[in-house]
């Protein structure tokens, strides 16, 4: 349940810096900042519902699903395929989040 709630989670997260990222960088009205801060209430509600004891491992092993979340970004919404390198560096990213999270403790 928790890799679901990560990849809601950076998806809300993604939305809303985009919306931020929209209005500041590319001249889109100031009305993207509506969704873009219920899309960062979103992502900051769904990353309490991740199943970990303490906030600072939920927040690590996001980390790495952010990263291969904003890839998928990258390509799907923005239309820029994600290189050999991006790829690479995804899998470390996502191969450290499951260590954080699948460790036995």
């Amino acid at each position: 349940m928790s890799i679901l709630v990560y990849i809601l989670a950076a998806l809300a997260e993604i939305a809303g810096c985009f919306a931020f990222w929209s209005w500041l960088r590319a001249g889109k009205s100031a009305m993207w900042l509506l969704p873009g801060i219920v899309s960062l209430v979103v992502f900051a509600v769904l990353l309490t519902r991740v199943d970990s004891a303490f906030a600072g491992r939920a927040y690590a092993a996001y980390g790495g699903v952010y990263i291969a979340a904003s890839l998928g970004w990258l390509w799907l919404i923005e239309g820029m395929r994600p290189d050999r390198w991006d790829l690479a560096g995804a899998s470390l990213c996502l191969f450290g989040a499951m260590i954080i999270l699948f460790a036995p403790r």
